[in-house]
């Protein structure tokens, strides 16, 4: 049995000082923000966007506490592997703070039987992939080629057992029925650009969707994507105009609670977006509107965890990490 396990997450700012590091890191991420621009152009350029974006942001990181809960969830659930037995250690992508005690202990920990296990059901090259070349990028090479990765889990059985769980206990505890329940999904948006060029996160994110529907035959759904950031095309559609227009599409359901579809730790995209952006138009429209909270601190969560690792095919993390696009000029078209 594979007991050592290597869990990747985003990050978050664990106080409002972390913000603008945290932002510096994330919009300087080559995978994340994609131009044409010279790499060191683009960073310069992006550090001051991130310089001038994290005041604000910080201010929304405000309105939920002061930080992001999704370190002290990450560690929370290496904590509970390591309870079972497993050899755990964690890395913080978006937390610079965290990255030499990270590579201290990592060169010590991996091994051939180090499983990395990614914190997103859905792959795409933004979150896992990128996250598989800053290991190839900082760890020594003979170290990062004998990772074997869980690429992905979006409809591992176990995956889609723990959402419809969770899904069933807000829908108990808040009195609702199905068939006056529509569940509105919302995964995190990507550009349409990134999906022309191979990345499969948006159909794995429809396979999530479908195989958790089928759990709910009386229920009405709609997947819409959120966290739109720049000027381009993103895919459509989009949770801030479902949220808006709801009237107009939804005539029979009373109820709509919004489904974390592909964060597996609230933070600031579910915390405050969804709370603060998309619910109350939802509810000024006379609907009752709930948020499905991430799985966080779930037990079950952990069991599907040890699941999916024992089940997983691994992948190298050189079959993760995005190439050069071509030079198509094609227009994008979904």
């Amino acid at each position: 049995m594979r007991k050592k396990i290597l869990l990747i997450n985003f990050g978050g700012p664990r106080s409002v000082e972390e913000v603008a590091p945290f932002l510096k890191e994330l919009l300087t991420d080559g995978d994340v923000i994609r131009t044409p621009l010279p790499n060191f152009i683009q960073k310069i350029l992006f550090k001051e966007i991130a310089r001038r974006r994290s005041k604000r942001i910080a201010e929304d990181y405000q309105e939920i506490g002061g930080k992001s809960p999704i370190f002290e969830d990450t560690e929370w659930v290496a904590s509970s592997l390591r309870e079972r037995g497993y050899d755990v250690l964690a890395f913080h992508r978006y937390l610079p703070a965290t990255h030499v005690d990270f590579l201290e202990k990592a060169h010590e920990f991996i091994t051939e039987d180090t499983v990395v296990f990614p914190l997103f059901p859905q792959f795409s090259y933004a979150t896992t992939g990128s996250i598989a070349r800053w290991m190839d990028e900082h760890l020594c090479r003979r170290k990062s080629r004998i990772l074997g990765w869980v690429k992905s889990y979006s409809e591992h059985k176990a995956f889609i057992k723990c959402f419809v769980r969770s899904i069933n206990d807000l829908m108990q505890e808040n009195g609702i029925s199905q068939k006056e329940t529509l569940l509105f999904f919302s995964p995190h948006g990507l550009p349409v650009s990134y999906i022309f060029e191979g990345d499969v996160y948006k159909k794995e994110c429809e396979k999530s969707y479908a195989r958790i529907m089928e759990s709910f035959p009386e229920v009405g759904s709609v997947i819409g994507y959120q966290s739109q950031f720049g000027r381009s095309e993103w895919v459509r559609p989009y949770t801030s105009d479902l949220s808006a227009s709801i009237k107009d599409w939804n005539k029979e359901h009373a109820n709509v609670v919004f489904i974390p579809l592909s964060f597996t730790s609230d933070h600031i995209e579910t915390l405050f977006e969804v709370e603060k952006l998309y619910m109350q138009p939802v509810k000024d429209a006379g609907f009752q509107a709930f948020r499905c909270p991430a799985f966080n601190r779930r037990t079950d969560w952990i069991d599907a965890i040890e699941e999916i690792v024992r089940d997983a095919d691994l992948t190298s993390t050189q079959m993760l990490i995005r190439g050069k696009g071509d030079n198509c000029r094609c227009k994008p078209v979904l």
